[in-house]
């Protein structure tokens, strides 16, 4: 347990500083201002061609806005789950902090995750799942795996799921979204770089969660005492991510 000690606050210590100094890379005033630049850049994106929505002051806010929703929740369930890991005598309901959190966040990735997409966009059910925008397709994709994980973990912690393959939902999509982020794209905005780095910090914690969240399953399949050190680490990582969602930008 020692090491989770030291371990967590130098991770805090290496993505806060990063962060803050990519962002002040991005605002420095000898660049280029690419937002305008995207303004004017006519491209098309899948079979829609709303090329002047990505890198635009507009589409920045909107993206900016939901990472940063994401993260608030997904921090508020972390710190719940970090409460469980210290063995605080913390509420019971607080249990339910993560799939209610999760089932926020998937119910708002679902409607609202790409201003052009099925149900608030002009296009169509079919064609925001058919794959032509690779780039919604995963968005929605991430709704999905968080309305599902939240089914599951509340039927896990109201006890309807004992058996720890109950917990796979959350082990299997958590790993498989954090896998994607390392090829998620955004089109041709300007900034794909800076959203790059972010995706690849955003994808190494949610191995780290996966992993974490796994062993804990694990751990406690074969003994009644599950280990204590993996329930730090998830909500150790997870707590990173809703930070690091929460600093996102672009």
């Amino acid at each position: 347990m020692k090491w989770w000690i030291f371990a967590f606050p130098l991770l805090v210590l290496v993505i806060l500083p990063l962060t803050w100094f990519l962002n002040g890379y991005a605002q420095q005033p000898g660049l280029p201002d690419t937002s305008s630049e995207a303004n004017a850049m006519q491209h098309s994106r899948g079979a829609h061609g709303n090329g002047d929505w990505e890198g635009s002051s507009q589409g920045v806010a909107y993206s900016e806005f939901n990472h940063r929703f994401a993260g608030l929740f997904v921090l508020l369930f972390g710190l719940a789950e970090l409460g469980h890991a210290l063995r605080y005598p913390v509420p019971l309901w607080s249990r339910f902090v993560l799939p209610g959190a999760l089932g926020v966040i998937g119910t708002f990735l679902l409607v609202w995750s790409d201003h052009e997409a099925w149900p608030i966009g002009s296009l169509s059910f079919i064609q925001t799942f058919s794959g032509q925008d690779p780039e919604i397709l995963q968005h929605k994709f991430y709704g999905v795996f968080a309305a599902t994980a939240a089914v599951t973990e509340t039927l896990r912690r109201i006890g309807w799921a004992r058996h720890p393959a109950w917990a796979g939902p959350l082990v299997f999509f958590g790993l498989t979204g954090a896998l994607l982020l390392f090829v998620h794209s955004h089109g041709n905005h300007p900034a794909n770089s800076l959203i790059a780095l972010h995706h690849t910090l955003l994808g190494s914690l949610g191995i780290g969660a996966s992993v974490s969240t796994a062993m804990v399953s694990w751990t406690s399949g074969v003994s009644n005492h599950p280990g204590n050190k993996w329930e730090l680490a998830w909500a150790g990582f997870v707590i990173l991510i809703g930070i690091q969602l929460l600093l996102y930008f672009e």
